[in-house]
């Protein structure tokens, strides 16, 4: 059952998510995408994936399966942000498998970035247990 408090832990963690990200990609995203597009994709990607990490996800992991839930979850949101950003930021017709590999790198390193913070943060009981 979902509690305020969890959604409220979601919110904060979502709005976390998003400042990490987003600074990551507007640093690391190919010279190819604006600013504009770095930022949007920076809130946009986690969007599209933090509702199903936190929403759909945890019901099919018990309390004790929380290192298979980590990596479900953390495979599945770098894996499919890569994917979204590809479909909507990529330009039609254009060859450019170094920008697109960096593009997909710098979506990973920006999921790995916001997860090893939170867990930091989980750690140390900043975030919810």
């Amino acid at each position: 059952m979902l509690t305020s408090r969890y959604l409220q832990e979601m919110l904060t963690g979502y709005l976390l998510t998003i400042s990490i990200e987003t600074l990551v990609l507007v640093a690391g995203l190919s010279v190819r995408h604006s600013l504009r597009d770095r930022l949007i994709a920076g809130v946009w990607l986690t969007l599209c994936t933090y509702p199903i990490v936190w929403l759909v996800l945890p019901p099919l992991f018990s309390a004790d399966q929380r290192g298979w839930f980590l990596l479900v979850a953390e495979t599945f949101a770098p894996l499919a942000e890569v994917i979204l950003f590809r479909r909507v930021f990529g330009k039609p017709g254009e060859d450019a498998p170094a920008a697109t590999r960096r593009d997909a790198l710098t979506i990973i390193v920006a999921n790995l970035c916001s997860f090893g913070i939170g867990e930091v943060l989980w750690s140390w009981g900043l975030l919810g247990r």
